[in-house]
């Protein structure tokens, strides 16, 4: 028998408060949109008309919030996430693209577009799910991206959504030693790098228990990865290029130190959308 949209999604609401699950209604949303093939907006119409959902897709639905329940991501349920312009296939062994990325990856942009080169260069450290790169490629795109990354499992992932992007180049390999070809010649490099403590273990269960270790922990004080980053960034960057590095709210001053002591000019931390510490930028000398 058909079910009543309206009534699922409250039902799938309170399951997911009873679990802890923030902001419920619009995973329930979101959740139902995907068994259903509807955007949330055509959701919510659906349910305000008094639509029904075929029993075999309510099933669907439920075995999906028992998953979701349990604090597995909505995007690993759904095998996509959002990313600016962009819709990104993700799952297990990529890190999810968080929001406050977007803004970060808008320097590495705005650097791109103002480059005086027909065809400036820009390198994505570390790229994860190839979000960053992407969405360097396709604004800028008469810019050449170069992205690397060392996980196998995360690679492929940004192998899947980077495929069709002929100006992007993808390769897999440390951070450390990638595209020495390009040495001197980079407008651009733009990092979000793993920078979480390794005693700092993050309280969210999706993030702990389904992010890999490897894209969250950057040693004791977080920044080992950062110290790479900054070494490798001076060799790529031409006199004047930019560096991008994304970091905890706690950790600009750190960062801003540890890149002046290594010959960066011009640092400086700048706030997300909630005014939390989230990026530092410095010039190549």
């Amino acid at each position: 028998m058909p079910v009543s949209i309206a009534a699922l999604l409250r039902s799938v609401a309170q399951q997911l408060a009873d679990a802890g699950v923030p902001d419920p209604l619009v995973d329930a949303e979101l959740l139902l949109g995907h068994v259903a093939g509807l955007g949330r907006g055509a959701v919510q119409a659906a349910a305000v008309r008094g639509d029904e959902l075929a029993e075999e897709d309510a099933d669907r639905l439920r075995a999906l919030v028992e998953r979701r329940a349990a604090r597995e991501p909505l995007q690993h349920l759904t095998g996509t996430a959002p990313f600016r312009h962009l819709e990104l296939a993700v799952g297990p062994g990529v890190f999810v693209p968080r929001p406050e990325t977007e803004q970060v990856a808008q320097f590495a942009i705005d650097a791109l577009m103002n480059a005086p080169d027909a065809e400036p260069i820009g390198v994505d450290l570390g790229t994860g799910s190839g979000a960053i790169a992407l969405a360097m490629a396709t604004e800028v795109p008469h810019a050449r991206i170069f992205a690397a990354e060392l996980s196998a499992d995360a690679h492929a992932w940004a192998a899947r959504n980077t495929e069709a992007a002929a100006n992007l180049t993808l390769v897999h390999a440390d951070l450390a030693e990638a595209f020495r070809e390009l040495d001197g010649r980079v407008a651009v490099v733009i990092s979000n790098p793993p920078y979480v403590p390794d005693d700092a273990i993050p309280r969210d269960p999706e993030v702990r228990l389904f992010d890999p270790s490897t894209a969250l922990y950057g040693g004791p004080d977080g920044l080992d990865v950062v110290r790479v980053l900054s070494r490798r960034a001076l060799a790529l960057l031409r006199p004047g290029g930019l560096l991008v590095i994304e970091h905890g709210e706690l950790q600009g001053a750190e960062v801003r130190a540890l890149l002046t002591a290594d010959g960066w000019r011009a640092a400086a931390t700048h706030p997300d959308l909630t005014h939390r510490d989230r990026a530092t930028t410095a010039l190549r000398p």
